[in-house]
Formats: structure tokens, sequence, C-alpha cells
């Protein structure tokens, strides 16, 4: 049977907010069986739970941000992924702020935290999402079209294509295939770092975004080149970041996807967007558990086995 997974023990961690510049303590705890994943905010009285779900999801401006009663917990796509990446089912996370950490503004941090916690199986059945027919977002039209789509597929892969016009960014290569039955997150995805632009900050800082954003947690650049001494941890960082949080986002849904997902300029309020399609349509997918892993698809009967070795 594939079971379900959380971690060994608690392990904490400090840094910084990306887009409220402030100190966070994060605390990741184990959690029981069927719980998901569950943020607390322990700053506030009292404590304030936000489960992680698609639903749940108040605000996707430049992060996915998860909302209750008026109070957030912003950025959580890439802490999700991380998550997601490792086969993490059940997980609390105790936040002393409204933002998790930035670290280094990839998922690498938060791999190396679950490490150290340890994973821990289960007694009960991992629960999967299986799509069962095409579901669809668009917004826009013309040059300025953005789509999402998740299609049946037996595992899980992502197919995303960006375009920003810029010259750094066209350097490099704008679309990037993941099919998790072949590559490792970890080695491949969890390393690709968020990115911004040095004419935005001010716009972004004016409505309360980007405060904690440096060099330390970002790809940074100006009009024509990237400013980061050590430029690019991959050829495609760019792309493989926008899948890196396309993972995290998609893990809102509460459970791994059995799915192909291709997007076109897609963001945090799209992804958000065709989750709740979804959804909407209980016909357009079913939840399964597979009580002989013979029988799971390769990218979630082998996930913990060829992460653990790629770390």
């Amino acid at each position: 049977m594939l079971k379900q997974t959380t971690i060994q023990q608690t392990v904490r961690t400090v840094g910084v907010g990306l887009h409220s510049g402030t100190k966070v303590e994060l605390v990741l705890r184990p959690a029981p069986v069927n719980t998901g994943i569950v943020f607390t905010r322990t700053d506030l009285q009292p404590p304030l739970v936000f489960p992680a779900s698609a639903t749940t999801v108040g605000d996707t401006r430049m992060a996915s941000t998860l909302t209750n009663n008026g109070q957030r917990v912003s950025t959580v796509e890439h802490l999700l992924s991380a998550c997601a990446g490792l086969g993490v089912d059940n997980l609390y996370i105790d936040v002393s702020a409204e933002e998790i950490p930035i670290m280094d503004g990839s998922a690498s941090s938060f791999v190396y935290l679950l490490q150290q916690a340890g994973l821990q199986q289960q007694d009960a059945a991992k629960k999967f999402i299986r799509v069962l027919k095409p579901v669809e977002i668009r917004e826009g039209s013309g040059a300025s079209e953005k789509w999402a789509r998740l299609e049946p597929f037996d595992g899980f892969k992502l197919h995303f294509f960006i375009e920003f016009n810029h010259p750094a960014v066209d350097g490099t290569v704008q679309t990037a295939v993941v099919d998790f039955e072949k590559v490792s997150f970890v080695k491949d995805v969890a390393r690709a770092r968020t990115f911004g632009f040095m004419q935005d900050v001010e716009m972004l800082r004016g409505i309360g975004l980007a405060r904690g954003g440096s060099m330390e947690n970002a790809i940074v650049m100006d009009e024509y080149r990237i400013l980061n001494a050590d430029g690019l941890r991959f050829d495609d960082e760019f792309v493989r970041h926008k899948i890196l949080d396309a993972i995290g986002d998609l893990y809102l849904i509460g459970h791994p996807l059995l799915a192909s997902y291709t997007a076109h300029k897609s963001g945090h309020g799209l992804n958000n967007q065709l989750l709740r399609v979804l959804l909407s349509q209980p016909d357009a997918y079913e939840i399964v558990s597979f009580d002989d892993e013979k029988n799971a698809p390769i990218t979630y009967a082998e996930q913990s086995q060829r992460e653990w070795v790629a770390a």
C-alpha cells in the first residue's frame, strides 16, 4: 500500500518574509493521518489555523496567500512545493508572522528542513486526485493571453511556457517539461529561485510588497542583465521556478495530482482558478488510493526512494 507520510520530529528555522520584510520563525511538526497541510499563526491570540486548500486562497498578488477571518499567511507556495516534491501528506506548520520566510528564494531550504526532520510513513493509504477529463482556464487575448490546463495522465508532469520580453530572460530557455517519472524534484526543480526586476521594486514596495527582497533570495535584473554575481543555477532557471511555483500552487488541492499540467504565462491566480474549476466539476476527477504499490504510477511509487537518494 502507498502510505501517507508526515515528518518524524519537530524542526524549526528563522528567516525573512519576501514581501513583508519581517523576521519570521517557522516550525514544522508531525501531524496525524488525514490532517493535510495546516498552517497556524502563532503570533495571534488565540493562534489562528489556516488549512491549505484551494478554497482558502484569498490573495494571489505575487504569491499564494491563505486567508481566515481577516488574517493571512502568504507566500506558501515554495514550502508547499517542497512538501509535494518529498511526498509529505500531513504536516503542522507554525509561523510567527503573516508570511512564510523566503529563505534563498527557492524550495531547497525547505527540502533541507524536511530532510532534517525525517520522513515517517503512516498507517493509512495515501490519497490522490486523478484528473479524468481536461479542464482549462484562460485569461486575456492575443499576445496577453494566459492559460493553464490539467489533463488525464498516469503520473505527474508539468509543461510551462514563459514570455517576459527581457534580454536576460530571452537569452535563456523559456519552456520546460518536468515529468516526475524521469526526474528528481530535489535535483532538478527545488533549487530554482524566484526572480524580479529592479524597475518594479519601487512600485511593489509602494503597495507593501517585496520589502524583504534582495540578491540573497532572488534573481534580480536591471533593464538588460542579471545582477547576481553568481549568475543562474540552471540554464532555464526562470521557467523552472515557475514550475516550482505551480507545484506548490497545485498542492493546495489537498492531495497529490495524477495529471498533466500545461501552462502559458500562468501565475498563482490562474493556477488557483484552475483548481477551483476542477473541483467544481465532480465528473472531472476522482480520489483514489493504491493498495498495491505495483499499480501506482512510478512517479509516486518510487518518490521517497528517488528523492532521498537525490538528497
